[in-house]
């Protein structure tokens, strides 16, 4: 009979997961300053190897947003990285509780995660505050500095691989190369003539006009998490 008293296992449930969720944060934020880093001179070395090859208002830039966030510009995209500053557990139907990593340990399921949104440069640069990204990738970090991946870029860690790698500057660039390659590549469609067909008055003359024109990639179109 478990005669452990209710208010000793709060506090040993409390010291557990506090210092097992810290741990997953410090190396997510670790990842994700490492991360930057790798855009920084990636943005730099591809800016020197297209110098003369492209229009001079073509730009490859990159800019620290803050602590949780950063940006690069390709041309008329953006990739934005974001870290989120809590740590995730994942739903019964999740693929995870498969993994034999997992399930030698539960503690292994436990992760941060660092966000890619592609958006278009020219939604930012002419505030146009309606219009849509999307979510291109994730990526997932635990104690143990293994890690995986979830969405649109092909040929990266699938969860059915976690524990088989820890994250380090190789597969940093590679998750990098793969976000840019599928956001390049993902281009802008006209959307359906009905969708547009009509417009208001206000949407004209509101001095909020720029936003009130939505635009994004696959603007009526689905954008499924298997499209790849």
């Amino acid at each position: 009979m478990d005669n452990i008293p209710l208010r000793d296992k709060i506090l040993e449930t409390i010291v557990s997961k506090s210092t097992l969720k810290q741990k997953v944060f410090d190396n997510t934020f670790a990842t994700f300053n490492d991360l930057k880093e790798a855009l920084l001179e990636m943005a730099s070395e591809m800016d020197d190897e297209l110098d003369g090859k492209l229009d001079r208002r073509v730009r490859i830039e990159y800019r620290d947003r803050g602590k949780f966030e950063a940006q690069l510009q390709l041309a008329n995209d953006l990739l934005i990285f974001q870290m989120h500053t809590d740590v995730f557990q994942f739903d019964a139907d999740h693929a995870i509780w498969g993994v034999p990593y997992v399930q030698d340990n539960k503690e292994n399921s436990y992760c941060g995660i660092i966000n890619i949104y592609n958006f278009l440069s020219d939604s930012f640069k002419f505030n146009r505050n309606a219009d849509e990204g999307y979510l291109i990738g994730r990526i997932f970090i635990n104690r143990e500095m293994h890690y995986f991946t979830e969405g649109k870029c092909p040929g990266l860690l699938r969860v059915q691989q976690f524990g088989q790698e820890e994250i380090d500057r190789k597969a940093l660039l590679s998750i990098l190369e793969s976000a840019i390659h599928f956001s390049i590549n993902f281009d802008l469609l006209l959307p359906p003539y009905e969708d547009n067909k009509r417009v208001t008055v206000d949407q004209f003359n509101s001095k909020l006009d720029n936003s009130k024109f939505v635009t994004g990639k696959r603007l009526g179109y689905e954008f499924n998490v298997d499209d790849i």
